[in-house]
């Protein structure tokens, strides 16, 4: 005989309503235990599959999930923040949780939870910043200093988690200047060493905040150039398209950061990427070729 609720519809392979919510409704309930154990199995329930995380959405448990992010007990922070970014992959979840007023509540895992909801809580404001609205309000209510803290002090996973949430902040107009000045840029330069892992992650977000004169002036005094020029020549085929839109906004401006590159040996990966390369790619590589022409260094 299967007990678990959880169990019960993996072995049937059907989300009954009435389980999905008797668990719900346990959600409010005062006693730790059965918090834990509800939210554990929510939290499975989320991944299973897409059906599930409609069920459990119409039953209003984004809400009560929310709630329990300010949770004192970290296991029932972890699982609720683990439920809630399962329930953001599905598009209408994320409306209903950014209007649940998550992203105060994420922000607050990010500072106080365990490395896994520090990661998670990342994670869901990643999948949330997809939308622009989100991007706004997430901008605006202080989430980017506790990402960028994660983007220096997290685990693999949550510096990955957070970098993705701060390349989608950054598409943001008024959110570069937030991101540069949470002193991200250094930890992003850091990143960029293929030891790392996290090279394509790492100039994706530099290249939106290399638009700005403020994220240029802290790309250069960080170092970050001669990483940029290696990405052009070693990275992935979106790395490669990123670093060289990043070195362009700062050739483009300025003759020193040309001769900065073109020491860096830029020139050779670049006629490569601008014939191999990405269509955005070659276009970016064939711009700055000729920036470094037009100032009569190659």
């Amino acid at each position: 005989m299967v007990s678990s609720p959880v169990l019960k519809v993996n072995a049937d392979h059907t989300c009954t309503k009435a389980i999905v919510e008797k668990l719900v409704e346990d959600l409010s309930s005062h006693t730790l235990e059965t918090l834990r154990t509800t939210t554990a199995e929510l939290r499975l329930l989320t991944k299973l599959n897409a059906k599930n995380r409609r069920v459990i959405s119409d039953c209003g448990a984004i809400s009560l999930l929310v709630n329990l992010l300010n949770s004192t007990d970290a296991q029932v922070q972890e699982n609720a923040v683990t439920a809630l970014v399962n329930l953001s992959i599905d598009n209408n979840c994320k409306i209903i949780i950014a209007q649940a007023n998550a992203i105060e509540a994420l922000i607050h895992v990010l500072q106080t939870g365990s490395p896994e909801a520090k990661e998670n809580s990342a994670a869901t404001l990643g999948s949330l910043s997809v939308c622009e609205d989100n991007q706004v309000n997430i901008g605006r209510s202080g989430a980017i200093g506790p990402l960028v803290d994660l983007l220096r002090d997290g685990t693999p996973r949550g510096k990955k988690d957070a970098a993705t949430a701060l390349f989608n902040l950054s598409l943001l107009s008024e959110n570069k200047a937030k991101i540069v000045e949470a002193g991200s840029i250094k930890h992003l330069v850091k990143l960029m060493d293929p030891a790392a892992g996290m090279v394509e992650k790492a100039v994706v977000v530099l290249a939106n905040v290399a638009s700005i004169d403020e994220g240029r002036i802290e790309i250069v005094r960080e170092g970050g150039i001669p990483l940029l020029v290696d990405a052009v020549e070693l990275g992935s085929a979106r790395a490669k398209e990123y670093a060289a839109a990043a070195l362009l906004w700062l050739c483009a401006i300025s003759s020193r950061f040309c001769i900065m590159a073109i020491r860096e040996g830029a020139v050779p990966p670049l006629v490569a990427l601008s014939q191999s390369g990405t269509a955005r790619a070659k276009e970016k590589a064939r711009a700055l070729l000729g920036c470094f022409s037009r100032n009569k260094l190659v």
